[in-house]
């Protein structure tokens, strides 16, 4: 068995760190910069807004096929050569995207992009923790962290500022000296510290299996709410399909000699409770943070910057602590880290829960920065437990599998927090509405105010009827927060399922073995 190489030093380990969180800055980037740029791209493309929308679930189905395949391309090709091949490709497949000259084109190339960009983020971690020494794997894992909490909160900003001052294509072609940048440093440092190759049989069943079981269920993730969810056919026959094959990849899998996915990591409990709770706690989490915007923009009257400034102050604890976090790792058990950021979210969401249409700007700011405080003490913590006993040769499936079931936590996530969004303003809204009527006082004092406006008849009632519907709508976003808290409180507890870590876990302290 091929030895683990020797940790790396000094400027080699710098440069090294540089290479791959730009590399992990950009991918992450480009799962986000694109959505405020949709009607831009739609109308300069002659499509309309809904058919642009597969410029983003292309990406998002791609992306969720080969990220859980990372562990075995890696076993076959190599680690090294695996993600410079998978930056250089993601780097021309940006530059095609900004060249596109049709909607197909555009979608072809974002799913390149979405498939090249499954094994990045893994291996981006599994690439770091091995070229650290010992002492310094909590601070590897903080500074990737850092760049995935930072990285979707720019994206809308950097996205929206491109394309109104330049043009969509740039928020493509920004990409390529970066991940030219990135593959050739990587490249030119870890060239000589290759990973163990086995070329093992192409496990056909379980690729087929995974490739239409994923596929069909985000594609009825990202389309869901648009098409009404069950209610509509091809959702129903999506959903369908996804059970069946996930079901059965499930099974194959766990009996085949050479899976595609290695579900035998399951096993190991710190793998299966850090990976569901960081699961969960994504999925709520990246729930909210696109509720925030979306609510923003619609009631609030914020525009795309506006609302993306709102978001981005959580961004500002994890750039100045990830670094103290992650020497200190080792010092305190990682599950009392994740019951703080737990507990930090919990306590953000209620207060975010107690907002009116009368919020201002900086109102909005406070909770935001301090849920800050919470992100710096959740990602590395939790990637920590995961990766506590999980050895060297392991290392890129288990990150691959781990940040699979994270990121497709996070696509329900969004699913489900806007059609519970909808739902719980419609009944608000249906409720509210009850209470007008020409006979109630309430009603009476509403339109003798807007009366003193000097708004009467069709224009009081219209000015009216969206003072209601704003109200429905915050009553609804309150709801969504106030139900994100106690699934946070709830997973202070369950992260105590997993084994004690009181002088920190493997990957931390020493590595595993």
């Amino acid at each position: 068995m091929q030895e683990t190489p020797p940790p790396l030093h000094g400027s080699a380990l710098a440069l090294l760190t540089l290479s791959l969180s730009l590399g992990t800055f950009m991918q992450v980037l480009d799962t986000s910069i694109a959505n405020v740029s949709i009607p831009a791209i739609a109308g300069d493309l002659a499509v309309s807004a809904n058919q642009g929308t597969w410029v983003i679930t292309s990406f998002a189905v791609s992306n969720a096929i080969f990220l859980p395949l990372t562990g075995w391309l890696a076993k076959r090709f190599g680690e090294v050569r695996l993600f410079v091949l998978a930056t250089l490709l993601f780097s021309v497949a940006s530059w095609m995207c900004g060249l596109a000259p049709n909607l197909p084109v555009l979608v072809a190339f974002r799913a390149l992009q979405g498939a090249v960009a499954g094994p990045m983020i893994p291996l981006s971690q599994s690439l770091l923790l091995g070229s650290y020494p010992k002492e310094k794997k909590g601070l590897a894992l903080a500074l990737w962290s850092m760049t995935v909490v930072v990285a979707p909160i720019t994206g809308p900003i950097l996205g929206g500022w491109i394309t109104d001052n330049i043009s969509w294509p740039w928020i493509f072609y920004i990409n390529v000296p970066v991940g030219i940048l990135s593959a050739f440093l990587t490249w030119r440092i870890l060239k000589t510290r290759e990973s163990e190759i086995e070329k093992k049989p192409i496990d056909i069943v379980g690729l087929v299996l995974l490739v239409v079981g994923v596929g069909s269920l985000q594609v009825m993730l990202d389309k869901g709410n648009d098409l009404d969810w069950f209610g509509s056919t091809q959702i129903v026959l999506l959903g369908l399909t996804s059970l069946i094959c996930l079901s059965a990849l499930v099974i194959w899998e766990l009996t085949d000699k050479h899976p595609v996915i290695d579900l035998h990591l399951f096993a190991n409990r710190n793998f299966t409770v850090g990976t569901i709770t960081i699961s969960i706690g994504y999925m709520v989490f990246f729930g909210t943070m696109v509720l925030l915007p979306l609510w923003l923009q619609t009631s609030m009257g914020y525009t795309a910057t506006w609302a993306g400034l709102a978001a981005a102050p959580i961004g500002i604890v994890p750039v100045l602590l990830s670094a103290t976090v992650g020497r200190n790792l080792h010092k305190i058990d990682l599950r009392i880290w994740a019951t703080f950021a737990f507990a930090v979210f919990a306590l953000t969401s209620f207060w975010q829960g107690s907002f009116n249409t009368d919020v201002d700007y900086w109102h909005l700011v406070g909770p935001r920065f301090a849920t800050g405080f919470g992100m710096v003490t959740f990602f590395v913590p939790l990637t920590a437990l995961i990766l506590t006993d999980i050895p060297p040769r392991m290392m890129a499936s288990a990150t691959g599998l781990a940040n699979f079931v994270r990121i497709l936590a996070g696509s329900l996530g969004t699913s489900a927090t806007i059609a519970l969004w909808d739902h719980r303003t419609t009944l608000h809204y249906s409720q509210l509405a009850e209470q007008i009527n020409i006979y109630s006082p309430a009603t009476e004092h509403a339109l003798s105010g807007i009366g003193a406006m000097g708004l009467h008849g069709p224009s009081a009632l219209a000015l009216l009827a969206h003072g209601v519907e704003s109200q429905a709508v915050m009553l609804g976003t309150n709801d969504i927060f106030w139900l994100s808290g106690v699934i946070f409180a709830a997973l202070m507890g369950m992260v105590w399922f997993a084994h004690g870590t009181r002088h920190g876990s493997a990957v931390v302290a020493g590595g595993a073995h």
